[in-house]
């Protein structure tokens, strides 16, 4: 029987905003302009680039960056860095508009969750089962949860940055079940990330993965985990 399941957030749980809803976002509110087409170019190289946290990895990390990308979840300075360096390979009209779309990135308004989150961890809730949120991230997500309800469904948050440990190290799966009082053998992880996530088997955790996809194309990914659970 399990006692728990553990959700991955981005790709997960949550979405992030498309690239060019980001940036255009972030142009609005700094009273910058840009014509639809050229907008448009740059939010397809920022994506293309990996700058949006939450979206397309990056096609290729620069050299000067390579190092710093593999620790970017283990702390905010990495994070924050690693993003507005992947930004910076792009030309915006303004460079202080990198650091403002990290910023974006980090509000609660760049994420939606996807659409059946909210029942699947309300049916969870209801049958007794824990849920911790882990994550590879560089900021705090809590606010996100809370502003879109689903932080009373939430019993407990490992976050990588907060731990100095990324997955798919086994430490932030084993913290994740013992604030939560379970035994890693009863509890089940859900992830986007094969690597990552299933970092979680090595405690005994049963893994199941859903897709990174965008909210519309994925409505009902997390309803097989009720199936699961048992």
């Amino acid at each position: 029987m399990t006692s728990a399941v553990l959700f991955d957030f981005s790709g997960t749980l949550f979405r992030i905003e498309s690239a060019e809803s980001w940036l255009r976002a972030v142009l609005d509110a700094a009273g910058a302009e840009l014509t639809a087409a050229h907008l448009a170019a740059a939010a397809r190289a920022l994506e293309a680039a990996g700058a949006l946290p939450g979206g397309a990895p990056p096609g290729r990390v620069p050299e000067e960056l390579a190092g710093l990308w593999r620790v970017r979840d283990a702390s905010a300075e990495a994070h924050r860095a690693a993003y507005t360096g992947l930004s910076r390979q792009v030309p915006l009209p303004d460079p202080t508009l990198h650091d403002a779309l990290y910023d974006r990135h980090m509000t609660p308004a760049a994420w939606a969750p996807y659409p059946d989150a909210r029942p699947v961890l309300g049916a969870l809730r209801e049958r007794g089962i824990r849920v911790g949120v882990v994550s590879n991230i560089g900021w705090d997500l809590r606010p996100v949860f809370r502003e879109h309800r689903l932080d009373p469904f939430v019993d407990t948050y490992v976050l990588s940055y907060e731990h100095g440990v990324q997955k798919p190290h086994p430490r932030l799966f084993a913290t994740a079940c013992d604030a939560l009082g379970v035994d890693p053998r009863t509890t089940l992880m859900v992830g986007d990330d094969r690597r990552a996530d299933g970092g979680a088997a090595a405690l005994g955790c049963a893994v199941h993965f859903v897709d990174h996809l965008p909210a519309a194309e994925r409505p009902d990914g997390l309803r097989p985990v009720l199936d699961l659970v048992g």
